[in-house]
């Protein structure tokens, strides 16, 4: 099994994380992984996300990566930082190949078929279909996952816990990524800890 696909199947939902305040990271994180979810997702869309990085990282059973990546000097900026895996909103070459050469499980964006294809070229067979509802949802990447039979899929984008599982109960989806689970600005920990364990049992 892949490293990639290893991170994916270990709970059915990956939290996307937008922390503007470094001091949030640790009750976040804690809040997650008691609910049962422990891939944490911290997108690169604010000033503090490579300093909450670093603090998630001490959070005992968390497995943090950087999502929002889109360059190779900001792939590296998240490794530096501690990132176990990388999540990219789309596929270009220059970033699918810097990640391969990293050796760093990674999970590029992809929204069609040749999006895929660019990926295969590359090595890689585990995608996120993004933006998941705004892209035709799950009609449209069952029906992208058909010839492509050897991937499998992380839907992010406009998922619902409502919705999840019809996600979750197609064989190439090994999870889903929801912004759902952390809402708000200021964490509220007893609600990220209901909503985790909700998650946690979706697939």
């Amino acid at each position: 099994m892949k490293p990639i696909e290893k991170i994916m199947r270990t709970a059915p939902v990956i939290p996307v994380l937008v922390v503007d305040d470094a001091a949030h990271a640790v009750p976040i994180a804690k809040a997650l992984v008691a609910g049962g979810l422990t891939v944490l997702e911290v997108t690169l869309r604010t000033d503090a996300a490579l300093d909450v990085i670093r603090e998630m990282k001490t959070v005992a059973g968390a497995i943090v990566g950087a999502g929002t990546v889109t360059n190779p000097d900001e792939l590296d900026a998240a490794i530096k930082a501690g990132s176990e895996f990388i999540v990219a909103p789309g596929l270009t070459d220059n970033l699918g190949k810097a990640a391969v050469e990293r050796d760093i499980p990674f999970l590029p964006g992809i929204a069609s078929a040749g999006d895929i294809m660019r990926g295969l070229d590359l090595g890689l067979t585990h995608f996120k279909f993004f933006p998941a509802e705004a892209s035709g949802g799950l009609p449209a990447l069952k029906a992208l996952a058909g010839p492509f039979g050897q991937c499998k899929f992380c839907p992010t984008g406009g998922i619902k816990v409502s919705t999840a599982a019809d996600w979750l109960a197609h064989k190439q989806i090994l999870c889903v990524g929801g912004s759902w689970v952390v809402p708000g600005d200021v964490p509220d920990v007893d609600a990220i800890t209901a909503n985790a364990k909700a998650a946690a049992v979706l697939r």
